[in-house]
């Protein structure tokens, strides 16, 4: 299918959007809206995202037809539903459309039904959820399992629940929102460390120990961080962590399953599966789920989440078909097609990354299922993202607050099952539509189909 819209001319269109606002302000103009009518106030950020969307530069809200498949059917704001290739949806390994997974969906849905019914605490749990735990702690090593209904909820939840005002939480400047919101939420005594800097989170270490003997200390990262496709160094930091008696936690939400040997993500790649104190990630990225988790070596610790995490307490637990589905991909996961489908995925990473290299094009981080395309101005970003709309290639432009200021890039989103073809066809279009939105001239594209 092919788009009918006018062909983008940076010359005449780029001062035309520059004219028309769409180009200028980010969301943190209106992240604090004042004014004694909570219900009215918002309503200047209502006027720029729909003046945004006016002029087909507004990425969110966007609708996807079907499964999460490489070529997909995407309609929304200010955009006319169009099917192509698919880098913005999150499906690592391809298994929300595996046969398999959808029949033991379709089993647990027929004998359960889709409701849990309850918390995990208030017999909200089934014999699914049960079996997913076990399952799950055998991957991670980690005897102790916790289930949440969401990603969201295992970060947030796992840090409120073991943090005390008087403690202390050091954590990656660039960690995930819920994990910082957490910790806001836990203590005032939160110190961000500069990103993969194992240096500076000694210093602050010592720092606290050297004032306070008694406060517990969470040190916070991530597996593989998901705007930027980076990893810590996570023996070191466990290592810093038992010298000065502090607790890591690490998320694997983007690296579980979809790396490692064996799908042990990060954590099994750099030889540290079953030593590291927590263990928090979420279904939705490689297990065709909605759902997370937090694992650990300590009864005691999963007792005071199952009693203390909000969001497992007092929200429904996974519901059976969730818990069926998440255990079919995981059963995939730990086996040889889920080796053959990692490697895929890999091949896909490391060409993509190499093409748009050829272009001149800049990716962040490492090869992995995110691929960062920097763009830097918000504007650029914009552009971009609905350049590429129209030549039916679906990207996740990326701006404040996912990003700072000023730091905005394409988050390309890999699955196993992209196709040389369409990686090849993607390349030029996603380096064209860069260099367009930053007012570059174009070298001339060759034909090219979709695959």
């Amino acid at each position: 299918m092919q788009n009918e819209a006018i062909p983008f001319d940076p010359s005449r269109d780029l001062p035309a959007l520059a004219a028309s606002g769409a180009l200028g302000g980010n969301v943190a103009l209106f992240r604090q809206p004042r004014g004694p009518d909570l219900m009215r106030r918002a309503q200047p950020l209502d006027e720029w995202c729909a003046l945004l969307a006016r002029h087909g530069v507004w990425p969110y809200n966007r609708c996807l037809e079907g499964a999460p498949t490489p070529l997909s059917t995407v309609e929304g704001d200010g955009l006319v539903a169009a099917r192509g290739i698919n880098f913005a949806s999150q499906d690592y390994l391809s298994l929300a459309s595996h046969p398999e997974v959808l029949a033991a969906a379709m089993a647990a849905l027929a004998e359960c039904g889709p409701h849990s019914a309850g918390s995990a605490v208030l017999l909200g749990n089934s014999r699914y959820s049960g079996a997913l735990e076990g399952v799950l702690g055998e991957l991670l090593r980690c005897r102790h399992v916790v289930l949440f209904p969401t990603g969201w909820g295992a970060a947030f939840g796992a840090v409120t629940a073991l943090v005390h005002g008087a403690d202390h939480v050091l954590i990656d400047q660039l960690a995930h929102a819920s994990l910082r919101q957490g910790a806001m939420a836990a203590t005032r005594n939160v110190t961000p460390f500069r990103h993969l800097d194992c240096d500076h989170v000694r210093e602050l270490l010592a720092g606290i120990r050297a004032a306070d003997s008694q406060g517990a200390i969470l040190v916070v990262t991530e597996g593989l961080f998901s705007m930027d496709a980076d990893s810590p160094d996570l023996p070191l930091l466990q290592y810093l962590c038992h010298e000065y008696g502090a607790t890591l936690l690490v998320d694997v939400a983007h690296d579980l399953g979809a790396m490692g040997p064996g799908g042990g993500g990060v954590i099994g790649a750099q030889g540290m599966l079953g030593k590291i104190d927590l263990v928090m990630g979420a279904f939705s990225k490689t297990f065709a789920s909605n759902g997370g988790f937090v694992a650990c070596g300590s009864a005691c610790v999963r007792r005071q989440l199952q009693l203390f995490a909000g969001p497992h307490m007092f929200s429904n637990a996974l519901s059976p078909v969730q818990a069926a589905t998440i255990l079919a991909c995981l059963r995939i996961v730990a086996g040889q097609e889920g080796e053959t489908l990692r490697a895929a995925l890999m091949r896909n990473a490391v060409e993509l990354r190499a093409l748009l290299k050829q272009e001149g094009m800049r990716c962040i981080g490492a090869p992995s299922p995110i691929v960062p395309l920097w763009t830097g101005t918000e504007a650029a970003c914009r552009i971009a993202g609905m350049l590429l709309a129209r030549e039916q290639v679906f990207v996740n432009p990326m701006e404040f607050p996912g990003v700072p200021l000023g730091a905005a890039r394409l988050r390309l989103q890999l699955m196993a099952q992209h196709t040389p073809a369409q990686i090849r066809r993607a390349a030029p279009l996603l380096a064209q539509a860069v260099r367009k939105a930053a007012g570059e001239p174009q070298p001339a594209l060759a034909p090219s189909r979709q695959g």
